[in-house]
């Protein structure tokens, strides 16, 4: 049976060498090398001492914090909206159904709504109102970047709640305490866990957005990820953009760590 059990673990730590260790280990090696392929610490020293990687840090971790909260607060009460409703299943195969499509796709139709000639500038000209640029704003990179991670916050929340236990609930009602009780003290705890998952989910992402940045920010929302893709297809600085990637890393692990489920009991 331990055979059966090694052989069948042999194509996922395949996997896990080829995909994920592998990857990580040239990025950390190039991270060393300067352009001319010489071993060097300027490539951190560099990061550390600018200004203006420091100020793209600072934005990425913004609009990921800002595209995080902006999601769960609009997931976290269709989740629990979900968990009511009679066809639940099909309902929450909805919210599935957009991550089905190419990211890219979703962006250019997104161009063609927020555009000076789109769908939205055509709806206000019924008004009378003049079209507005919405596109290449902050908030356009915001919306899109919401509409893409919504169903990555909503389904670990949906499962948690759909996971809490009636007699939970039951039991607090019977102790006297109301709806609104309910939820902050029984409710909303037991389903911290799908809240953690669903920020890991949104947040890591979040961190290195570069498509949307390009073709939704117009290169005004400026972050980690816009700065990695100019150095590995424009100025051909693979040590540099590598040691933005180990920085983006670090980053996703400390997020991990901060949100991850805490073992109480040693156990």
């Amino acid at each position: 049976m331990k055979k059966m059990q090694t052989l069948f673990a042999i194509p996922y730590f395949l996997w896990l060498v080829l995909f994920v260790f592998a990857p990580v280990a040239l990025i950390v090696f190039y991270s060393f090398l300067d352009p001319q392929g010489h071993f060097t610490l300027t490539n951190y020293q560099t990061y550390f001492a600018s200004g203006k990687y420091l100020l793209m840090t600072f934005n990425s971790v913004w609009y990921a914090f800002l595209i995080t909260i902006i999601t769960l607060a609009i997931s976290y009460p269709t989740a629990y909206f979900l968990t009511k409703l009679k066809h639940k299943d099909l309902w929450l195969l909805l919210v599935i159904l957009p991550t089905w499509i190419n990211l890219l796709l979703k962006a250019y139709a997104f161009i063609g709504i927020f555009g000076i000639h789109g769908g939205i500038n055509r709806f206000l000209g019924f008004f009378g109102l003049a079209p507005h640029q919405l596109l290449f704003t902050d908030a356009s990179f915001l919306i899109v970047a919401m509409y893409i991670e919504l169903p990555f916050m909503i389904i670990p929340i949906f499962n948690a709640l759909e996971e809490l236990n009636p007699s939970l609930l039951s039991a607090s009602k019977d102790l006297g305490a109301n709806s609104a009780q309910t939820f902050w003290k029984v409710i909303l705890p037991l389903s911290m866990n799908g809240v953690k998952s669903g920020i890991q989910a949104v947040f890591i992402p979040s961190l290195s957005l570069f498509m949307l940045t390009r073709l939704i920010g117009g290169n005004r929302v400026i972050t980690l990820g816009t700065a990695i893709e100019e150095h590995f297809l424009v100025t051909q600085n693979w040590g540099m953009g590598s040691t933005i990637g180990v920085v983006l890393i670090i980053a996703m692990f400390i997020v991990m760590l901060l949100t991850g489920e805490k073992k109480k009991g040693g156990k």
